[in-house]
């Protein structure tokens, strides 16, 4: 790897001529760009509507507004920070990550650690369903009541009597059921396993890990490992090349998608009943309607807790400052614009779907493991079967932009870290095009593991939890960060500066993601999720020891130094903060220790 310092001039382009310099990024993209790559976002409200409905209830769409809501404050704080570092890539953890150098070394990787860790698994996650969605279109599996599945019923029910074990197994399991119509059931559910298409049951191999979960090596896997290398072939031309595609397939996906919001709105079909008397469930999944007592704040604070996973997204637009043409304008306008976008989507949806299906209609499984949201969307619309299949295909495409963004955004996280003397210096290589291939490749590696443990629903929701207490111990790092930059780095030029009791508010809504970590984390049916969580973020510690003390010998590279505008790499400049960066890291661990003891699941 080239190794230069990018100071002098804007990185990737020579100072004299603006000739993209080897081995850099290349300033190809404005804001318009960068909002179209982070155009991904929206349709990640649909890897969790169900699952927010099945702990939220009727209060689910209140969660998705006031998470939305959350997440454009904060938004205002992260677009100060990009445009303090015009030079730099990988969002808003490198930012930030930038304010906790001065008091410790170990801080600062970990924001940029936890915020890739959290990012990065919407490949596999969206893979997940997308290959859910293909195997359903090319290998669906016969219903029940289906022509094929009756045929076979009538030419194998006489093989079935009150002694066949499957038979006496149901009764015992339903009783009360005739023996008729027990045979009945059990002679469909036998041709519905008959007639479904043998790769749709195909497994390699499951291989169980302790304390983690099981991988499975099946169907599911192999077509989502095709999908990611799609991906990959795709952003391996660069941000320029990833952007007119997003572009392409964000106006393919959003407009209709907006359309089957409307139509509800327009049409009446919203429902006042399945939008008002907003409770939490009596318990997680439940259809019975609960209280607001400390059971169920837990369930709300739960779904508060992973719908921030969503929409606090949009702020991988600012990702690409090293790749914006004119960083100083660019910044503010891709995050801001990308917000706005996200409030139309993340309002306007979720109350759609709960007004027209109900709290009970959004507890279907289909529903709740995203494989049948694009019927969902049909339904809304009162479409019939053309527009089902349209709005599948659809689907489809929603979840490969919501990857593109995942891929394009974590890359580049991985490849900052790398220059700024925190990761490993592999990951700092890009390609002729200016993509970041090296970070790229390992992103890829990774998911590939995740996609194998998420290749089932139980893996699904596991993955999205623990990677979430990531996302949610980076928005509270940097959040904090603002402040921090305020009083240590007065000095840096900012290019759009956020109203002061912006940074104030903001720095309180630090603590409330603290409250939806320690509270939210154990509602997803793991009751270690936040441990295992933490124990990951963990794994930064010898992964930065290696770089740091190994590599680089105890120094961080000049230009990481000089972007804080330090000149001595040795020196890491003044702590104008005083003790109050470490009163707000013990404060956070406090808030997230407190309401992880307090906040428990109804009984």
């Amino acid at each position: 790897m080239v190794e230069h310092s990018t100071s002098s001039s804007l990185a990737g382009t020579d100072a004299a001529d603006g000739a993209v310099r080897q081995g850099s990024l290349h300033r190809t993209l404005d804001w318009r760009g960068a909002f179209w790559v982070a155009a991904g976002v929206p349709p990640l409200v649909l890897f969790s509507i169900g699952g927010i409905a099945g702990v939220a209830g009727k209060a689910a769409f209140v969660v998705w507004m006031l998470s939305m809501c959350m997440g454009f404050l904060q938004s205002f704080t992260y677009a100060e920070m990009a445009g303090m570092f015009g030079n730099k890539s990988g969002g808003a953890s490198v930012y930030g990550a930038t304010a906790w150098l001065r008091y410790s070394k170990l801080i600062a990787p970990l924001s940029v650690w936890c915020n890739w860790f959290a990012w990065s698994p919407v490949l596999s996650l969206g893979c997940a369903i997308a290959a859910g969605y293909i195997l359903n279109s090319l290998f669906p599996i016969p219903l029940a009541s289906s022509q094929p599945v009756m045929e076979w019923v009538t030419a194998n029910i006489a093989s079935y009597t009150a002694q066949t074990q499957a038979v006496i197994d149901y009764i015992a399991a339903n009783p009360g059921t005739a023996t008729d119509a027990a045979i009945q059931a059990v002679a469909q559910a036998d041709g519905v396993a008959a007639l479904t298409p043998a790769f749709r049951t195909w497994e390699a191999l499951a291989l169980k890990i302790p304390g983690l979960g099981t991988l499975h090596f099946n169907a599911t896997f192999v077509i989502g490992v095709i999908l990611m290398l799609i991906i990959f072939a795709i952003q391996h031309r660069g941000i320029s090349s990833t952007a007119k595609a997003q572009r392409v397939m964000a106006i393919i996906v959003l407009v209709p998608l907006l359309l089957v919001g409307l139509v509800p709105l327009l049409n009446g079909s919203i429902n006042s009943m399945n939008v008002t008397g907003i409770v939490p469930p009596a318990a997680a999944y439940s259809p019975l309607d609960g209280a607001w007592n400390i059971g169920g704040w837990t369930l709300f604070l739960g779904a508060m807790y992973i719908a921030a996973w969503s929409t606090y997204g949009f702020e991988t637009a600012v990702c690409y400052t090293a790749e914006f043409k004119n960083p100083e304008t660019d910044t503010f306008k891709a995050i801001f614009f990308s917000g706005l976008l996200c409030i139309v989507f993340f309002f306007l949806i979720p109350f759609a779907f709960q007004g027209v299906l109900g709290h009970e209609g959004m507890l279907a499984p289909e529903i709740v493991d995203g494989t049948g949201v694009g019927a969902a969307l049909a339904g809304l619309v009162k479409g019939g079967a053309v527009i089902t299949q349209i709005l599948v295909i659809l689907m489809i495409l929603a979840l490969f932009l919501a990857i593109m963004t995942a891929m394009a955004g974590s890359s580049r996280t991985l490849y900052q870290g790398s220059r700024d003397g925190w990761l490993p210096r592999f990951l700092g290589h890009v390609n002729e095009h200016g993509a970041p291939t090296n970070a790229m490749w390992t992103d890829l590696g990774f998911n590939v593991f995740l996609l194998a443990l998420a290749s089932d629903a139980t893996g699904y929701f596991y993955v999205l939890a623990i990677s979430n207490v990531g996302y949610l111990t980076f928005n509270f790092m940097n959040l904090n960060a603002g402040w921090i930059h305020r009083i240590d780095s007065p000095h840096l030029k900012r290019p759009w500066k956020a109203p002061t009791f912006l940074i104030g508010l903001n720095t309180c809504l630090a603590f409330v993601n603290a409250m939806f970590l320690g509270a939210g984390a154990k509602v997803w049916g793991y009751s270690g999720a936040l441990w295992s969580g933490l124990i990951f973020a963990s794994f930064i510690l010898p992964v930065f020891w290696f770089r740091h003390y190994v590599q680089d010998k105890g120094h961080f590279p000049r230009e990481a130094m000089e972007d804080l505008g330090l000149t001595d790499h040795g020196d890491l400049g003044p702590r104008r903060a005083g003790i109050l960066p470490y009163l707000a890291l013990i404060a956070g661990a406090c808030v997230v220790l407190f309401s992880n003891w307090f906040f428990q699941l109804p009984e």
